[in-house]
């Protein structure tokens, strides 16, 4: 059986969105400034898309098509991750509602900190020698 036109037209659509959208249109691609600061973007995408169609009715035997698609695309930046001496801060762009998603990018920094400091503390551990060790 063959392809139906809908298909060429959802796939051709998809396909221009994947090309489009990827996971560094989000999180965006590390700034490195001359005094080793490190800026991160992190945007919101939000995407639609729409197809329909028609087999249209025809006199003869013949397959009649009408049909289209089409995607719209938003990307907006909503903040920035900045990494300065081992310190890490949230730039948000607006201090508006930014839902479950924006409270997840607000947590990023405190998560990054919070891995820090544990490294930090087993490596700061201090080593017991065999002499220190309790009897038993």
């Amino acid at each position: 059986m063959s392809e139906h036109p809908i298909q060429g037209l959802m796939s051709t659509a998809m396909q221009k969105i994947r090309e489009m959208i990827d996971v560094n249109t989000i999180i965006g691609d590390p700034i490195i400034t001359p005094d080793g600061t490190t800026i991160i973007p992190v945007s919101k995408v939000s995407f639609g898309f729409a197809s329909g169609g028609s087999d249209l009715p025809a006199k003869v035997q013949k397959d009649l098509f009408g049909g289209g698609s089409g995607a719209g695309i938003t990307i907006n930046p909503i903040a920035f991750l900045v990494v300065c001496g081992g310190d890490v801060k949230l730039l948000q762009l607006n201090d508006g509602d930014t839902g479950a998603v924006g409270k997840a990018v607000e947590m990023v920094p405190e998560v990054i900190d919070k891995f820090a400091e544990l490294f930090s503390k087993k490596d700061k551990a201090p080593k017991k020698s065999k002499a220190q060790e309790p009897a038993e």
